[in-house]
């Protein structure tokens, strides 16, 4: 009885650390923003950054503090679970609703160089086994030739950029400085409640941080982009769909991750290969759908569905879930009995 009113308890803290991210990630967003606006900065720089790295906040912070607490499955778990799942779940989701045009600038730039830096972090974690502060620094460096490059399309005029919040009367600076440092403690709140709440979860059902991550922590982290999405194609807009997730997977990998190396370097082991090639695997399916006819159609979003239920079904199914010995040392120690792989 005890057990299951922890349980009950640990899952509550979960969803109220969801909400505390989500909504304090939009009061944070809106609140930076006007404050960049009332100091001068030209909306499209705030749209570019701020606005831009809105749906993106709650990863950050729940990585960052998962990484601080050792839940390394977690912090990495997180981004590769939410950009499978931004791209196979929400695009294919999205897809089968109504067939999702794709920007020029997303399908000769975004979406190939999302492919190419999930090979580059996939790389690093195989070669290296961590990520470090050397990792933190290749993966900003690919972040700062994306950033360049949006300010260029930008200014030729071929994308308008994220819409940026309008003040108003009721906008004193003190209002704002009060809603931007609620959303920053609503972010720093919800993120330590959420990565406690799956903590406690995963080990009261006997899974890995990691699992937790790749499917719990990742569905919760994207329902920003799931929400902006289904809204973009709702109200008739269906090209911004497709540009915003794929540049939620940028920030998440090359802002997210590397700020997190950066800060506290993370072990980046054998468990993540497979979920490493399937994100991999996923950038170069939505490449390969759209790149003919620049649209995603509704045969690929169910293709992309289809892909999605098999590597959750793996995850649920595979047998060496967590449990991958972290060195020879201790496969041999398996084999032999002494000790037991720990989850």
């Amino acid at each position: 009885m005890t057990e299951w009113v922890t349980l009950i308890v640990n899952l509550f803290f979960l969803v109220i650390g969801f909400t505390l991210l989500i909504k304090g990630a939009d009061f944070f967003v809106d609140g930076a923003s006007k404050i960049a606006l009332k100091s001068g900065i030209p909306q499209i720089v705030i749209g570019l950054t701020v606005v831009a790295f809105g749906t993106s906040a709650p990863e950050a912070a729940v990585s960052l503090s998962a990484a601080f607490r050792g839940s390394t499955g977690i912090a990495i778990g997180n981004i590769l679970g939410s950009n499978i799942m931004n791209i196979l779940l929400i695009l294919g989701l999205s897809a089968c609703v109504m067939p999702l045009p794709v920007r020029k600038s997303s399908l000769n730039f975004d979406i190939p160089f999302v492919a190419l830096i999930s090979v580059v972090l996939a790389a690093i974690g195989f070669i290296s086994g961590k990520l470090d502060l050397t990792a933190g620094l290749i993966l900003w460096v690919f972040f700062i030739v994306f950033f360049v490059r949006q300010i260029m399309v930008v200014k030729a005029g071929k994308s308008s950029g994220e819409e940026v919040p309008v003040l108003t009367e009721k906008d004193t600076f003190f209002r704002i400085v009060l809603i931007t440092i609620a959303g920053l403690a609503g972010i720093i709140i919800g993120s330590n409640m959420t990565v406690d709440g799956a903590t406690a979860i995963a080990q009261a059902f006997g899974v890995s941080d990691r699992v937790i991550g790749l499917t719990v922590i990742a569905f919760g982290t994207s329902l920003p982009e799931l929400l902006t999405s289904v809204t973009a194609a709702r109200k008739g807009n269906p090209d911004i769909a497709v540009g915003n997730i794929v540049g939620s997977n940028i920030f998440n990998i090359l802002f997210v991750l590397g700020t997190t190396a950066l800060i506290c370097p993370v072990p980046y082991g054998p468990e993540f290969y497979v979920d490493s090639i399937v994100c991999i695997l996923a950038s170069f399916f939505l490449w390969f759908a759209v790149f003919r006819k620049g649209v995603l159609g509704r045969y690929a979003g169910v293709g992309m569905l289809i892909f999605y239920g098999i590597y959750f079904v793996y995850m649920l199914a595979s047998p060496v879930i967590g449990q991958w010995p972290e060195s020879r040392h201790d496969v041999r120690m398996a084999e032999t009995g002494k000790i037991k792989p720990e989850r």
